[in-house]
């Protein structure tokens, strides 16, 4: 359900279950957070097989648990998303086909979204009654707005890919979004990790400001260390 490679400083992970469109059941979902684990490297790039990015929690699973097991697929789906985002490195997401429910739930949690043309994004839970509960309900709204999230999560409506570049929701329509990917991990591997821990920082302000200078001075350090050796 997922295949992994190494491509230089890149990491690809596969969601390989084109038959039932990268669909995710609660096995598939703890083999993603290991691949996620397991990896070290500066990028990370995670896609779809087939002619999907993923479809979510696989609503045959879905319609069979009890209530505590549903409470715990969340959980499991957030540990997901969070280890997307958490990950020492940047995360792209590769979207090239639908997107739906917890498939854009799991791309919101990555750094950098990147659609083809052929991509799509819904919410479409709200018409089964239902709603994806992997961190979208926080995330949604913190990227494109209150407004917009309202929109996409309220109508269930598909979001194409040109309407998401607009609102936010993805950063670029590209042909191939895993060279973008691996053309990010050709740059300075320390520093990429530097770029996203300031970058995700909540922080005050002033705290923010210290550790950046911080940072900065790390990086200057090692640049005048590697220039004298050099």
């Amino acid at each position: 359900m997922i295949r992994t490679a190494v491509t230089g400083d890149c990491r690809l992970i596969t969601l390989d279950r084109p038959q039932r469109r990268n669909a995710l059941t609660p096995s598939g979902l703890d083999a993603l957070d290991d691949a996620i684990r397991d990896a070290d490297e500066p990028v990370l790039y995670l896609t779809g097989a087939g002619d999907a990015f993923c479809a979510g929690a696989d609503l045959d699973v879905v319609a069979e648990l009890t209530e505590d097991d549903a409470a715990e697929f969340a959980r499991r789906g957030q540990a997901v998303a969070r280890a997307l985002t958490e990950y020492n490195g940047a995360v792209v997401a590769g979207i090239d086909g639908p997107a739906r429910g917890g498939g854009v739930e799991l791309a919101l949690a990555c750094d950098i979204r990147l659609a083809t043309g052929e991509a799509s994004f819904a919410e479409t839970g709200v018409k089964l009654g239902l709603f994806g509960a992997w961190g979208g309900t926080a995330r949604l709204p913190r990227i494109v707005g209150v407004g917009e999230a309202m929109d996409i999560a309220l109508s269930g409506r598909t979001i194409a890919a040109e309407t998401a570049l607009r609102m936010g929701l993805v950063s670029r329509i590209v042909d191939d979004p895993r060279a973008v990917a691996q053309s990010i991990a050709a740059n300075d591997a320390a520093t990429l990790r530097v770029i996203k821990q300031r970058l995700r920082d909540d922080a005050d302000r002033e705290t923010q400001e210290r550790r950046e200078a911080a940072a900065f001075a790390e990086r200057i350090a090692a640049f005048d260390s590697e220039n004298r050796n050099g």
